[in-house]
C-alpha cells in the first residue's frame, strides 16, 4: 500500500509538470491560384527547382545544381537578403510535381527551423487551357524552445510561410498570364 501511495504521489507532482514541457507543434499552409495557362505551360516555368527567381518576387537570386531528382539542391537568396537552402525529395515530371525540403536553415531571414513544401500542377476544371498550381507545407517556427521570441514563434513562421506561398503562386500568375 505505501508503494502504491508513492506512485499516486510522484504521478500527481510530476504529471503537471509534463504538461508543460514540450516543443513547438508542426504547422501547415496550403494555397492554391488557377491559371489562365496549359499545365504544360506552367510546369515548364516552374520545373527548373534552381530557377524560382524567374517567377517568385521574394527571391533575389537562385541557383540549383541542376539535378531534378530526388538530392537535388538549390540555394536561395530572398529579398531580404537571407540565404536557405533545399533539397528535393521527391520529382516527377509525369504528375507535374516535385516536393522540397529546407536543408540549410536561417531562420533571422525566414522565421522557421524546419519545413517540407510540394508543388503540383493539375488542370483546373474541365478547361484544357487553365491549371490549378497548388503549393502546401509544413513547418516548424525559427525558435523550437519553449518560450520563442516574437519573430520566431508560431505566428511568426505561419505569417512568413503563407505570405512566400501566396507571393510564390502570384507571381507566376502574373508571368504566365501578362
Amino acid at each position: 500500500m505505501q508503494k502504491l501511495f508513492s506512485v499516486l504521489l510522484v504521478s500527481m507532482v510530476l504529471l503537471p509538470l509534463s504538461v508543460f514541457a514540450h516543443g513547438p507543434t508542426p504547422q501547415k499552409a496550403k494555397e492554391s491560384i488557377v491559371i489562365n495557362a496549359s499545365v504544360d505551360k506552367v510546369w515548364d516555368v516552374v520545373k527548373d527547382f534552381g530557377a524560382i527567381v524567374n517567377w517568385h518576387p521574394d527571391v533575389k537570386s537562385s541557383h540549383g545544381d541542376g539535378k531534378h531528382e530526388s538530392g537535388g539542391i538549390r540555394t536561395l537568396v530572398l529579398q531580404n537578403g537571407g540565404e536557405l537552402q533545399d533539397e528535393l525529395d521527391f520529382y516527377s515530371d509525369k504528375d507535374h510535381e516535385y516536393s522540397f525540403r529546407l536543408k540549410k536553415e536561417n531562420p533571422q531571414a525566414f522565421p522557421v527551423s524546419s519545413y517540407t513544401v510540394s508543388l503540383q500542377v493539375l488542370p483546373a476544371e474541365a478547361d484544357i487551357n487553365k491549371s490549378e498550381v497548388t503549393i502546401k507545407g509544413r513547418f516548424y517556427r525559427g525558435d523550437t524552445s519553449n518560450s520563442p521570441p516574437e519573430n520566431q514563434n508560431d505566428a511568426a513562421a505561419v505569417e512568413a510561410m503563407n505570405t512566400f506561398i501566396k507571393h510564390g503562386l502570384t507571381g507566376l500568375q502574373q508571368k504566365l498570364e501578362k
